[in-house]
């Protein structure tokens, strides 16, 4: 693997073709996805598979979302249920995962789904993430592209930052529109289960069901990416639902600022006008950008609503407690 990484223009189709011999050596690409950058590696390798793991430092029981160019695609891959039908039929391509029973016949490596039974796929609608799946012609592994349990990546700057040596090239096309991930619906019990919530609100989710998604049963082991108590992490402390601004703390605001701000040893406001989908986009960067600036972050309080509830289950994963900072 090449030992520096080449950020190049999403929009020049050279650079997509260097990206898709680089794949098909085995080598990992930071691809733009309408949510996140994701890490990119042949999904039926299992070395670059487990290169994807090395690189981000990855826990092992932490099963990949596998991008794929269409739902026919998907169905090779996985058993599709009528509810998967349906949602892959409404959603994709999309910010969407649907985690699914594994075919006998997939050709997508053991190590990507963390020995279990089932896949997590997705169709992304990035123009970038499209023409290099079509370019590639195999499936691709691509969790967020940063180190594990780190804030995730939605610009090219950000991949660069976070895994420079690990990756070979890197598709700059600009800052990802939405922000954050996917959301992910499990598909392969009784009952369709919320198990991440993402970019898709659930009430368009249930829309399409036409009830409502179940909880996740509580579990050590993941069912599918992004579901560990502790991740999408700064190096500071993250302070939830703050109404006012501590010595030595930064402020991450949504709406109008507290009379303390001016207080703050830096602040990034998310949206002032209240918006979450503003909010969603600009989540990552902006606790980027203050994890630089400060050892403690406050968080004004940011509705449950819409994106609201993707928005803040980051921010309480980014918030919970870690081996490496036990006060938080």
């Amino acid at each position: 693997m090449s030992l520096g990484s080449r950020v190049l223009p999403a929009s020049d189709p050279a650079a997509i073709a260097e990206a898709a011999t680089a794949l098909r050596a085995g080598e990992l690409v930071g691809m733009p996805t309408e949510t996140v950058y994701g890490l990119a590696g042949d999904a039926t390798n299992p070395e670059a598979v487990a290169r994807i793991f090395a690189a981000k430092g990855r826990p092992r029981f932490n099963p990949l979302i596998v991008h794929v160019a269409s739902l026919a695609a998907a169905e090779d891959i996985g058993a599709f249920s009528d509810d998967a039908l349906k949602l892959g039929a409404r959603f994709w391509p999309g910010p969407l995962t649907l985690v699914v029973p594994s075919r006998a016949t997939s050709p997508v490596a053991e190590l990507a789904t963390a020995g279990m039974a089932t896949h997590a796929l997705r169709v992304p609608s990035h123009p970038t993430a499209q023409a290099l799946l079509a370019a590639f012609g195999r499936p691709l592994v691509a969790p967020s592209a940063n180190r594990s349990g780190h804030v995730s990546a939605t610009t090219a700057a950000h991949v660069a930052e976070d895994l420079a040596g690990g990756v070979s090239v890197i598709l700059d096309a600009g800052a990802a529109p939405v922000g954050v991930e996917s959301t992910i619906v499990g598909l392969a019990g009784q009952r369709p289960t919320l198990l991440r919530a993402g970019a898709v609100p659930r009430d368009r989710i249930e829309a399409v069901l036409g009830r409502a998604l179940a909880e996740p049963a509580v579990s050590e082991t993941p069912e599918a990416p992004g579901m560990l108590a502790s991740h999408y992490a700064p190096r500071a402390r993250v302070r939830l639902d703050a109404t006012d601004v501590r010595p030595a703390e930064a402020l991450l605001a949504f709406g109008r600022l507290p009379a303390d701000a001016r207080h703050a040893t830096a602040v990034v406001n998310l949206s002032e006008r209240g918006d979450v989908v503003e909010a969603a986009a600009n989540l990552f960067a902006a606790l980027r950008a203050l994890d630089r600036r400060a050892a403690a972050i406050a968080v004004m309080p940011i509705p449950e609503t819409g994106l609201g509830e993707a928005i803040n289950d980051r921010l309480r994963r980014a918030a919970a407690p870690r081996p490496d900072q036990t006060e938080r």
